[in-house]
């Protein structure tokens, strides 16, 4: 593999992640009346739904790794388990004492994850070992 190839690869992999993650909350919530008024369950639901599309990219479109599957799912997981966490105790926050309307409130940490997720998956989630990867 060419040493450019992977970075390009995360890129496609994190905007296909991305269009899908922002897709899936406004759908829910468009979708699914009582989670007009309800978005924390719709942002849980969005989250483990995209916590799982997501690891499927990284894993065989971009890092190509074998095997260690369960390792790599809760290295993957706790990532986003520490995200979520930050987002579940922020966006009540923002959307009630802030007025900031839920799907904006998203935008702003989605933000933040693509930069910070690089870092991690490339080097503890999906790292390479032996040179292998």
């Amino acid at each position: 593999m060419m040493r450019g190839e992977r970075p390009l690869r995360y890129l496609l992999a994190g905007a296909a992640n991305t269009a899908f993650g922002l897709a899936i909350y406004p759908l829910l919530l468009w979708s699914v009346p009582p989670l007009h008024t309800h978005y924390l369950i719709a942002l849980a639901l969005a989250q483990a739904i995209s916590l799982c599309f997501a690891f499927a990219t990284y894993k065989l479109g971009v890092f190509r790794t074998r095997g260690n599957v369960a390792r790599e799912f809760g290295a993957f997981s706790s990532f986003y388990l520490f995200n979520y966490a930050a987002n579940w105790a922020a966006l009540p926050l923002l959307v009630e004492l802030g007025g900031i309307p839920p799907i904006v409130a998203q935008l702003g940490f989605t933000a933040l994850l693509i930069v910070g997720s690089w870092f991690w998956h490339s080097r503890v989630t999906f790292r390479s070992i032996g040179g292998l990867a």
